[in-house]
């Protein structure tokens, strides 16, 4: 389970541009939940996510992961047990080096490097087996260098290696944004599936609304800093694009847009 107990964060505090994003915010995600956050820009979705991974420092209250207080906890050892995949495809795989070097690098997360190589040929079998589950071809191109491939290639890459290694959480930052329709679509079919398998802890933001109703078995609104919808199982499963969009023409309203 995790926690966000009564968090307190401020951007550019002591200054004229002194903005409070969370006041005595509260959020808890049951195990195995796959939890969909939607929100106008601005309205701290991402900031949740930087909060969760250590990203950026919480300023009161505490984040709790199976009542265990990581708060303080730096940053890359909370990614031992969360997985991350960005908007930037380019963000989630090394351009410079060939798809063999990236799934190797996924592959030793979290483990210590000696003066040895980085690639385990053994494990070459094992890393065309989970490239042929993208039905890319990417499985017979493991020379080729990440760089060349195009962004779904990447982003489909980036989302197998976030989950190669055991995790706890898999953290989802509009990770369809940058892609053209078809694209997204495949991707989500993929995230959904390796959710399923590996019944993974899941919050993903995103813009699209469509995924935000079809995915996933809790939805989550933000705005201004406050969860103003939250969703989940059964009344969850009977919303509508419409009733979401409808709720964000009130928010605008409100807000005098």
């Amino acid at each position: 389970m995790l926690e966000l107990q009564h968090v307190d964060k401020y951007y550019n505090p002591g200054t004229v541009n002194e903005m409070c994003l969370f006041k005595d915010f509260n959020l808890k995600i049951n195990d195995g939940e796959f939890v969909s956050v939607v929100g106008s820009n601005g309205s701290g979705k991402t900031s949740m996510l930087n909060l969760v991974c250590g990203s950026i420092p919480v300023d009161a209250g505490k984040i709790l992961v199976g009542g265990t207080d990581i708060t303080k906890k730096k940053d890359f050892l909370r990614y031992q047990n969360i997985g991350r995949v960005y908007q930037d495809p380019a963000m989630g795989t090394c351009p410079n080096m060939t798809i063999l070097e990236n799934m190797s690098l996924a592959d030793n997360k979290g483990k210590k490097f000696g003066l040895k190589l980085g690639t385990n040929k053994a494990r070459i079998e094992y890393y065309k087996e989970q490239l042929a589950r993208l039905d890319l071809g990417l499985e017979d191109k493991l020379d080729i260098k990440v760089g060349s491939l195009s962004g779904g290639q990447r982003q489909a890459m980036a989302l197998l290696m976030a989950t190669m290694t055991p995790i706890e959480f898999l953290i989802l930052d509009e990770h369809t944004a940058a892609l053209d329709p078809k694209t997204a679509d495949l991707i989500m079919e993929l995230t959904d599936q390796i959710v399923k398998e590996k019944h993974l802890t899941t919050i993903m933001v995103t813009h699209n609304l469509r995924y935000a109703v079809e995915y996933g078995n809790r939805l989550v609104m933000m705005h201004e800093g406050k969860a103003i919808l939250d969703k989940a199982g059964e009344e969850k499963a009977s919303m509508k694009v419409e009733e979401i969009l409808g709720l964000f023409t009130e928010i605008s309203i409100e807000c005098g847009n």
